[in-house]
């Protein structure tokens, strides 16, 4: 704006008279789907003689959706800005915007000598003559629009330059992980790394960088590079009324990334999917995903790519969760309010993680706002949540601090059947993290959950079990190409089962792991090449089962298992490699170390004979910290990318993984009974090996996403049982234990539109999970050596996510998923053998129980939009299984009137309507 156009709205705003004058209100039309502000702006501005003024850093990453027919262009205004903190005001054929004020238009009363008029009925706290004021400084950051990074004299022709800085929230001051920058004229691209920071090697001259992360708007930067430099960007979140923009945040990534079988998901994102009695539950959003699967209806746990639930790490905040789920299944551990990200690897692994051969899910949490005070809730029907978070210093050093619980006690109490009313089902859980950012090189955060369930069954078998885990994190920037992350930490999971219904039988059970946790990383950075390394160990305790009486009548045994303990180590190196515009590699080797200690007692067994107990010979015995067995070998890993056009990418994967850690368990999901067995001198570690390959392909501007991808795994060692094993109190566990050899291979197929008001996927997945043994030296085996089904071997899922917003309050969400039965073992008749009747069994896993399917909706409701709302609520209605179909978690038998009759369990056969109240101030 030139200095004549100023004086003259001066001039025009002194002759006023402190009343509104008329304006202008023109009709505008037009049909904006996720357009840029800027590209709003000049529609308009062709439509009407209006000229907006504003500062273009405000609004870059704000982005229009709406059909106008012939609407004012006040009423378009206020729809646009509806919830966003611009303000508007209208003037003599302008429009002015400015962030957080409201503008009037009347003159101050220190001019006229009487009080102004405001031109609506919103609190007013910028004039217009002080806007005029602001035109200078307006003016001024128009024309450094363009940042200038480096020094003139640095620049050479065709010369290359490297950007770097801290990617962040605007408004909590969190420090935002895995962002993506990327220069698309030179199909450059990087990522932030956990501290929030990122590095990329751009042309020098004039550039244009696109910013963008889940969650958050993207944001453009004109640049005029001439040497090295440091940028830093703040992002703004993605705004209500803008929800498609959740997942478009990240578009292109899927096809540019190296990385392929990775997941990714923001708690926004997950609340929108339809949930079981109203709570938002990350693992349930996360068997909507291709090549994720469960064992039956709410079963907890996941099978990822033929694997079973014992071959997940799953992590939060770094420490490894051993039992995932509350009430049995009926809600994850995760509370929804405290989630700021997830991500699952079904394939190409990075080499940092390691410890688990089938998949790895990672679960983190917000750091806490550090710039004011918020906090968040909801109430359902079955349970209640709130967080709070906020600045302790601001800018430095934060908190957060949420809790969970349910009130199912109080809900079952009141059911009129005795049985049920009698018994109880409650869980709690408690979140805290602090988080302290020194400065801009070291930042420093501990957090710490617990969770406690119990369940008792007429009040005479009770169970309870419990997740403790404390984490404390430096992060540390070492110099401009090295940083560093050290972390510490402790997790424990535990349960206890007593029984008193008859006294001289009452008894309680234990059992506990503690897991030590400690690991260096470290990422350097040079010129195509980003690398990382580093090291890790982990120190196992187990207190495996134990029984003991329950009060003076009672009859029972004392009886436990030896205590075992162990260490696990591992050290890594890894370099991601760009090779030019089109290819990029990853390459690593992780080399882990298993050392079995004692106190401990191990059988020996007769040569060339199965290990049962008559053939044990003798036992030999190792003292404390005693080595009794030592494993260890390379853990390979790779993956390629290539670039076939902009849109459209090949890529390939490789890897290799060692657990030295078993999940023992006679159910087909997670149960809080399950044991953890050690490897040791007898029990080897399982290995498995994953080759993929995928097509990635983006349509119509990135806005539709298709992705194929085919697997091949295999597996050494997986754990599978004798018939009739027993895992409770067994001090000679191997002999019940089988090592198999697994195969497990399939399709993924995805589509999935990002945008607009109708956005969501469609994934099909095609696997096969088969093991096998053979009967070596006169070991027993399953199905005479041929290969049969694993429990978890569902050969066909599809699932169908969608939402639909009606209009800026108003959303729609339907899922749909089916699956394969899984299969299962029948009895196929009865003989009589040594005076007793005993049942013939068909092969492992030969049958199948009936196909699963399901289908829920819910439909969302928002308050209104208006920024200064000290509490923003919505409401959200939803409906689960609304077929109301019986679908067989596991079928039975009974012998009734001398037939053999077969039943079949359903979890929810009927459909599960829930309602719950969402809040946040």
């Amino acid at each position: 704006m030139n200095n004549c156009f100023r004086a003259w709205l001066f001039f025009v705003a002194i002759l006023l008279t402190g009343t509104l004058q008329a304006q202008e209100n023109p009709l505008v039309s037009g049909r904006f789907e996720g357009v840029l502000f800027s590209e709003f702006v000049n529609a308009i501005e062709q439509q009407t003689h209006f000229h907006f003024y504003y500062d273009e850093s405000v609004p870059d990453s704000f982005r229009v959706s709406g059909d106008f027919k012939e609407t004012p262009l006040t009423e378009v205004l206020t729809y646009v800005f509806q919830s966003t903190p611009l303000k508007y005001a209208l003037y003599h054929g302008d429009v002015f915007i400015t962030p957080n004020a409201a503008i009037h238009t009347s003159i101050s009363s220190s001019y006229l000598g009487a009080e102004p008029v405001p031109n609506n009925e919103e609190e007013t706290d910028l004039s217009i003559l002080e806007f005029i004021q602001s035109l200078d400084d307006l003016s001024n950051q128009q024309q450094k629009q363009v940042l200038t990074i480096g020094k003139s004299s640095q620049v050479t022709a065709g010369g290359k330059a490297t950007l770097s800085g801290k990617i962040k929230n605007v408004f909590t001051g969190e420090s935002i992980i895995g962002a993506t920058i990327l220069h698309e004229a030179s199909r450059t691209g990087a990522m932030s790394d956990a501290l929030g920071n990122y590095e990329i090697t751009i042309p020098t001259g004039r550039v244009q960088l696109t910013v963008s992360s889940m969650g958050m708007l993207p944001a453009v930067r004109e640049l005029l590079i001439y040497g090295d430099g440091e940028l830093d960007i703040e992002l703004k979140e993605e705004v209500t009324t803008l929800k498609e923009v959740v997942i478009e945040a990240e578009r292109g990534g899927n096809v540019t990334k190296t990385q392929m079988g990775q997941e990714k998901m923001d708690i926004k994102s997950i609340k929108q999917l339809p949930s079981l009695l109203g709570e938002v539950d990350v693992l349930k959003a996360i068997l909507t995903l291709p090549g994720v699967q469960s064992s039956g209806e709410n079963a907890t746990g996941l099978n990822v790519r033929g694997g079973s639930t014992g071959q997940n790490l799953i992590l939060f905040n770094q420490a490894p969760i051993y039992n995932s789920a509350h009430l049995f299944g009926v809600f994850s551990v995760f509370n929804p309010e405290v989630i700021k990200e997830v991500e699952l690897y079904k394939s190409g692994v990075p080499a940092k993680y390691g410890g688990r051969i089938s998949s790895v899910l990672e679960v983190n949490s917000k750091d806490g706002n550090k710039k004011q005070m918020t906090g968040s809730g909801g109430i359902g029907l079955v349970s209640g949540r709130l967080l709070l978070e906020g600045p302790i210093v601001k800018e430095k050093l934060s908190f957060l601090v949420s809790g969970r619980s349910t009130y199912s006690d109080w809900l079952l109490s009141r059911i009129p059947n005795e049985e049920i009313n009698s018994s109880r089902a409650s869980f709690y859980d408690i979140h805290t993290r602090f988080t302290y950012e020194k400065d801009k090189k070291n930042s420093f955060s501990v957090s710490s959950y617990f969770s406690e369930d119990q369940f008792s069954f007429r009040n005479d078998t009770a169970y309870q079990y419990s997740n403790f885990n404390t984490m404390a994190k430096w992060k540390r920037i070492f110099s401009e190409k090295l940083f560093g992350e050290f972390t510490g930490g402790f997790s424990q999971y535990k349960y206890r089962i007593s029984y008193d219904g008859v006294p001289v039988n009452a008894f309680e059970s234990r059992y506990k792991i503690n897991q030590s946790i400690g690991k260096a990383d470290f990422h350097y950075y040079l010129k195509n090449h980003t690398f990382s390394f580093g090291l890790n160990g982990d120190f196992y305790r187990l207190s495996p089962v134990s029984v003991s009486p329950l009060g003076p009548a009672s009859l029972v045994a004392e009886n436990a298992i030896a205590d075992e303990q162990a260490l696990e180590t591992a050290v890594y190196l890894g370099d991601q490699i760009k090779l030019g515009n089109r290819l990029s590699l990853y390459g690593a080797i992780r080399y882990s170390f298993f050392h079995n200690l004692g106190p401990g007692l191990v059988n020996q067994y007769a040569p060339n004979l199965p290990m049962t107990q008559d053939n044990i010979t003798g036992t030999q015995s190792y003292g404390k910290n005693e080595l009794i067995k030592f494993y260890h070998g390379p853990e390979f890993r790779a993956s390629g990318r290539f670039l076939l056009n902009g849109s459209t990418s090949v890529k390939l994967s490789y890897q290799r993984m060692r657990q030295y850690i078993h999940m023992l368990s006679n159910t087909i999901s997670i149960s809080p009974t399950d044991i953890w067995k050690l490897s040791d001198y007898h029990i080897l570690p399982e290995v498995g090996d994953q080759f993929s390959f995928g097509l990635f392909r983006n349509l119509k501007s990135n806005t539709i996403e298709t992705s194929a991808e085919v697997y091949y795994k295999t597996t050494d060692n997986f754990l599978d049982y004798r018939d009739g094993a027993q895992l409770f109190l067994n001090r000679n566990i191997e002999t019940d234990i089988i090592a198999t050899s697994g195969t497990a291979y399939g399709v993924e197929l995805m589509i999935r539109k990002v945008t607009g008001k109708f956005n969501g996927w469609l994934a099909y997945t095609y696997s096969r999970s088969l093991l096998q043994t053979e009967a070596v030296s006169g070991r027993e085996s399953i199905n005479f050596g041929r290969k049969y089904p694993s429990s978890f071997d569902k050969p066909h899922d599809i699932t169908l996510v969608s939402n639909y917003k009606f209009s800026r309050r108003f959303s729609f969400s339907f899922n749909f998923t089916y699956s394969t039965g899984r299969p299962v073992t029948l009895p196929l008749g009865k003989y009589d053998l040594y005076e007793a009747e005993r049942l013939f069994f068909s092969g492992r896993n030969q049958y199948r129980i009936p196909d699963y399917y399901r289908a829920d909706v819910s439909l969302n409701f928002e308050g209104n939009h208006k920024v200064k709302k000290i509490l923003h609520s919505s409401w959200s209605v939803a409906v689960y299984n609304i077929t109301g179909r019986d679908n067989a978690y596991s079928v039975f038998y009974r012998t009734e009137g001398g037939y053999v009759r077969g039943y079949q369990l359903s979890i929810f056969g009927e459909p599960i309507p829930t309602i719950t109240y969402n809040f946040r101030f």
